[in-house]
């Protein structure tokens, strides 16, 4: 039998964990694993897929690929009419009927790693370490997954990671597997445990591992804050610059929402921790909102924004609620109008109506494309500090100014200082002076639009010199800049803050 599994990613830069478990798991049948994304065009897909002439084809289904998966699934009956399709994970479990109508010929549920081996007759492992060769050649210059634990220990309504009890795999197992990956070519490798820091005792131990490794690879951990104990909390102020990023699902700062979603967080612990972590400047702190859900309307949803903001969390995602198939929100909340086609978005709802959303749509593009890239912060900041306006406030307005659209950032900054300047208590030279700054730690310098230049060549020259001087090194014209009160600042393009990805800068009176 010839066995093909395949994913389809949502990037090019993912990379598949599941299928790969599954290869394992049937590695006497020699599959073949074909990783594509959702940007590959249909036909490029299936002539990868139809190349091998399998005889099965396992596909795993997500809400990002399901939209395209019935255009390929008819393709691949097409042109090959004998093979067997067979779909796994969350998307098609949770709504087998409807692609059972699309002609594959099985939807399997639970574990893949169980039940594919048993559809096709084969024994079942004990064992399951996906991180085979093949699968770290495969990996060169993407994102790498492993998980350490399966299940969630909370049942939020608007997921589907809460339906088992969480179990734990063997953590000698985990650390092989973490030092496998780290001889790959790989950027970060991302714990796919949905509370990663649940257990306290694994975590601190985890961890502790991680920091011994001394490996430039960079860790992600999505992490309920609140769970943190002082002993950890400590433990990663230990952590080397840049090594560890974690994810904090806040989702909401409403009570009201909060317990109609059944999500259990001492919010005051929460943003207590993160504090803590954020005040050692070593790990990226990035975290979660959720528009659209229960209770949450426009103006509750701008104080859960504007508390979030105020965390000082490097970046701060402001995600929309996705009514996904087999979760209880989808089940229960039947007043809620969203999306039917994946990924099945909120488009109204007794709380929010289209226009609400539509504002906090243009609100997540102006935070998206300045905050969220570390692109103004100070311009950003120096603003807030002047303006009559809280951080929703500011994005919105933001946001309904104006698009990026694709714009190149030099033609984006003048929109962002008009912005800006044409706010009230704003004064113009000390927005420039932000923004000069922004741009030098942003780009070192280069392309620096015309508005923001200052001086003449003789001006410049003397100001070169004294940075070549304090470096020790010859630097472009580029990277150093006068400002609007007299005095000056340079950008040490060679020393690059590991956490928020910005250069150094230096000021001359």
């Amino acid at each position: 039998m010839k066995v093909v599994l395949l994913a389809i990613n949502s990037k090019y830069v993912h990379s598949a964990l599941a299928v790969w478990v599954l290869a394992k798991s049937i590695a006497q049948l020699n599959p073949v694993v074909i990783e594509c994304n959702i940007n590959q065009e249909n036909d490029d897909i299936v002539n990868e897929v139809v190349a091998h002439r399998p005889d099965f084809i396992g596909i795993s289904t997500y809400i990002w690929n399901a939209k395209k998966l019935p255009v390929i699934i008819g393709e691949l009956k097409k042109n090959l009419p004998n093979a067997k399709i067979v779909l796994g994970g969350p998307e098609a479990e949770h709504n087998a009927d409807f692609w059972i109508n699309q002609g594959v010929c099985a939807v399997l549920k639970g574990e893949g790693e169980a039940s594919l081996p048993k559809f096709l007759g084969q024994p079942q492992k004990t064992a399951n370490d996906p991180f085979t060769p093949e699968y770290l050649n495969a990996l060169k210059g993407k994102i790498a997954y492993i998980e350490s634990s399966r299940g969630c220990p909370f049942n939020c309504a608007y997921c589907l990671s809460g339906a088992d009890a969480v179990r734990y795999f063997d953590m000698d197992n985990v650390k092989l597997q973490i030092r496998k990956l780290i001889t790959a070519d790989v950027r970060i490798i991302k714990f796919v445990d949905r509370t990663f820091n649940c257990n306290a005792a694994r975590v601190y131990d985890l961890i502790e591992f991680i920091i011994g490794l001394n490996s430039p690879v960079r860790f992600h951990f999505e992490v309920a804050a609140d769970l943190f104990d002082e002993r950890t909390l400590a433990l990663l102020a230990t952590a080397p610059a840049g090594l560890i990023q974690i994810e904090v699902g806040i989702q909401s700062f409403f009570a009201p929402t909060l317990k109609a979603a059944t999500r259990k967080t001492n919010l005051e612990k929460l943003v207590k921790n993160i504090q803590v972590i954020l005040k050692a400047n070593n790990i990226h702190v990035h975290v979660d909102l959720i528009a659209g859900l229960p209770h949450e309307n426009l103006e509750h949803f701008a104080t859960s924004f504007n508390l979030a903001y105020e965390i000082g969390a490097h970046k701060l995602q402001l995600g929309f609620l996705k009514m996904l198939h087999g979760s209880q929100l989808r089940k229960n909340e039947t007043a809620i109008i969203y999306d039917k086609n994946p990924p099945y978005e909120i488009i109204e709802s007794p709380w929010l109506s289209r226009e609400d959303l539509r504002i906090l749509h243009l609100t997540e593009g102006a935070l998206q494309n300045t905050y969220n890239k570390e692109h103004f912060l100070k311009t950003i900041s120096y603003t807030l500090s002047v303006a009559n306006l809280s951080p929703f406030e500011f994005y919105k307005h933001m946001g309904q100014a104006f698009q990026k659209d694709g714009m190149p950032l030099e033609a984006f900054a003048g929109l962002v200082f008009d912005f800006c300047n044409g706010l009230d208590a704003v004064d113009e030279n000390k927005l420039k002076e932000a923004m000069i700054c922004d741009w030098l730690s942003m780009v070192k310098g280069v392309n620096m639009p015309a508005f923001l230049k200052h001086g003449d060549k003789k001006q410049m020259t003397p100001l070169i010199a004294h940075a070549e001087m304090a470096l020790g090194r010859k630097i472009r014209k580029s990277e150093a800049a006068l400002l609007p009160d007299g005095s000056a600042v340079y950008v040490n393009t060679y020393s690059k803050d590991p956490v928020t990805g910005l250069y150094e800068l230096f000021f001359v009176k």
